[in-house]
């Protein structure tokens, strides 16, 4: 008989295409994963993935079965939720996705709080893209999501959790940028450094600086804040810094944070899940969580 514990490793193994990844998103190792999908095949009579060296596909026969697992698996998702009382306490498995601008940030002070406030809690974590968030959370892989607002998706709701105030980030050792507090309009956009496609801080980023029409930007396709950072810290241009990430930032890099003039540009960081959920004192408490313990990231003026 095929199991849910099968089902969920086959669904892990195709969001990943790496056996690797896989064990490491299912919590379990990689021999352990391996074995348990070798005998869902086995059951099954057919072949799910091609196993070749550093590369995993689907087969066609795995893309099929993988669209009837992953509404299976979604219907037990919410046979559990269901059946879980609403007492407005954390307990047991949490998988919470958040973008990548704000997890290596908020991650190392909501966990501990979380973990002191609700000690029956099982965190999951999933850092990912915020259009790659909310697929997770539609299709039922995720319970909520801690992402830039507003989303505007009619199948979410939505909770602000606080403001996120955005610098410029320069080097220490720039003597071009002479003016303080900035100005949206004297940012040298041919030096702005900008994270890739997909990331909404590079869309906020454009948004600020109003250079959605320059072909000067500086596309580096970096995937983290830290990696431009970095580059900044060498003096090879400048990006928008979130005040949650100074206090980190500063400390591993040389850097000089700049404040725009009055009224200051930011983004709300929210917390989102479905809306046909019936964890609502749930996430109520969560958010509640979330927004004390992001209160230390945010600079005393």
């Amino acid at each position: 008989m095929i199991t849910i514990r099968q089902m969920r490793y086959f669904d892990a193994l195709a969001t990943t295409l790496h056996f690797g990844r896989a064990a490491k998103l299912a919590h379990v190792s990689q021999p352990a994963l391996s074995a348990q999908i070798q005998e869902m095949e086995s059951h099954l009579g057919v072949t799910l993935v091609e196993r070749s060296r550093g590369n995993t596909l689907l087969t066609d026969k795995g893309r099929e079965i993988l669209a009837h697992v992953r509404r299976i698996l979604t219907d037990v998702d919410k046979l559990e939720e269901a059946a879980r009382q609403p007492s407005g306490q954390l307990e047991g498995l949490l998988r919470l996705g958040i973008i990548p601008t704000v997890a290596p940030y908020l991650v190392p002070k909501a966990v501990p709080h979380l973990r002191s406030a609700f000690p029956l809690i099982e965190l999951e974590l999933k850092e990912a893209v915020t259009d790659r968030l909310i697929a997770d959370l539609q299709e039922g892989h995720l319970d909520a999501a801690i992402v830039a607002l507003p989303l505007d998706h009619d199948a979410l709701t939505e909770r602000p959790l606080f403001t996120d105030r955005f610098f410029m980030a320069i080097a220490d050792n720039d003597n071009l940028v002479l003016m303080s507090p900035m100005t949206e309009t004297s940012v040298d956009t041919d030096r702005l450094l900008l994270l890739e496609e997909g990331h909404c801080l590079r869309d906020q980023a454009l948004a600020v600086c109003k250079t959605a029409g320059r072909r000067s930007l500086v596309n580096v396709g970096a995937t983290s804040m830290s990696t431009l950072l970095q580059m900044v810290s060498h003096d090879m241009g400048m990006t928008l810094i979130p005040e949650m990430a100074i206090e980190t930032e500063t400390a591993r890099n040389a850097l000089r944070i700049v404040p725009f003039a009055d009224p200051q540009p930011s983004r709300q960081i929210g917390l989102a899940w479905r809306r046909s959920s019936r964890r609502l004192a749930e996430m109520n408490a969560l958010a509640d969580a979330l927004a004390a313990s992001a209160v230390s990231l945010q600079r005393a003026d």
